[in-house]
């Protein structure tokens, strides 16, 4: 493994080679800054993400991809221009006991290619995040095959989409089996194992609580994968104390020249937790309520702590995936929200300064009053 990085990225001075927030001369994005979601949609009743249906039942990729088509019509309709596709799109196509599933990918071929050409059509960036089953790092040789199956399913999909390089399957590091440097190498080792279509696409992430940001910089050093900056990652894992500016610094650095960099943000649940737990004395489940675990997600975006966030990094070019549990929901409201508390920040994403109406506002309070009544 290369040297560690942390001692470069302690807190300290900026050196001036990086525009920050108030510097006038910072160039300006060729193209507006992105907002996306991912997976589930909120904002309108009925839309799924991807067949769901057991394998008695011949579920199939040509059905997720009629739900896709639906939910780009949404996006269209809401001017959503970024979105995380789920990566159960095609179900059961590397099931080791299913070869009736495994030709799904070739026999949509034309439903792929033109639901890419919808994509381009609306200028629309997607990408995949592979689940948490998906383990490079793993010492059992087995589930490092079936992850590495898993992930060139992904990146064959997005290929048959006929897709621009910026559309990228998302991955952690995996776990840490007692030995932390020993999973840093062992992803290393796999890496330049991975078939072409893979590494292409692959992209790697700070996690929360395993491999910090410092561990995924050192993996860079020695693979040049692009990297995934996550915001709330950053703060619930970060034992070297790197300085949040120049880490977001070498994570956009870490992208090929021609590729925008794409990053994680959502904000902590500071809300109570209600769960069931069972009664010392009796056995009986009863309801406890328990303080905010800080590595959960909040259903919305606080757009003061975003306001912040972005004015923190002024002069750095980045797509933004929100990871909200309100999904859509929070997009549109966080869209609503910076014109009227921030237009600087507002700017970047190419929101005008005063909107012309309200639609965002009135989707959301429409989905929640609904929500509200079936209660």
């Amino acid at each position: 493994m290369a040297a560690p990085l942390a001692r470069q990225l302690k807190v300290m001075s900026n050196n001036g080679t990086t525009p920050r927030a108030d510097d006038a001369s910072a160039a300006p994005a060729i193209r507006p800054l992105r907002f996306g979601f991912a997976v589930k949609v909120l904002g309108q009743e009925g839309l799924k993400s991807n067949d769901t249906r057991r394998w008695q039942s011949d579920p199939h990729l040509s059905v997720s991809l009629g739900y896709l088509r639906d939910i780009f019509d949404y996006l269209r309709k809401t001017d959503i221009t970024m979105y995380r596709m789920t990566s159960d799109l095609a179900p059961y196509v590397t099931h080791p006991d299913m070869p009736q599933f495994h030709n799904q990918i070739a026999e949509c071929a034309d439903e792929l290619r033109a639901l890419g050409r919808t994509a381009r059509e609306q200028d629309l960036r997607l990408s995949m995040h592979p689940s948490q089953f998906v383990v490079m790092n793993s010492p059992d040789p087995v589930l490092v095959e079936k992850s590495v199956r898993d992930l060139l399913a992904g990146a064959e999909i997005l290929d048959a989409m006929e897709l621009g390089p910026e559309a990228v399957l998302v991955i952690h590091v995996g776990g840490t089996y007692n030995d932390h440097k020993s999973g840093c190498r062992r992803w290393v080792e796999t890496y330049k194992t991975l078939p072409e279509p893979v590494r292409r696409r692959l992209v790697l992430e700070n996690d929360d609580i395993r491999y910090s940001a410092a561990d995924v910089l050192d993996i860079h050093a020695d693979t040049g994968v692009p990297l995934i900056f996550d915001y709330q990652h950053f703060w619930c894992n970060n034992p070297e104390s790197l300085d949040l500016r120049l880490t977001l610094e070498r994570f956009v650095a870490s992208w090929p020249a021609g590729r925008r960099c794409k990053i994680h943000y959502s904000s902590p649940n500071a809300n109570f937790r209600e769960v069931q737990q069972r009664d010392r004395k009796t056995g009986k489940p009863k309801k406890a309520v328990l303080p905010p675990i800080w590595t959960g997600h909040a259903d919305f975006i606080s757009p003061f702590e975003f306001i912040t966030f972005m004015r923190t990094a002024g002069g750095l070019d980045f797509d933004v995936m929100l990871e909200a549990k309100a999904k859509d929901l929070a997009l549109l409201r966080l869209r609503r929200d910076l014109p009227r508390y921030a237009p600087d920040v507002a700017e970047r994403f190419g929101l005008a300064a005063d909107p012309p109406d309200a639609r965002d506002e009135d989707v959301v309070e429409e989905v929640l009053e609904a929500a509200a009544g079936e209660e």
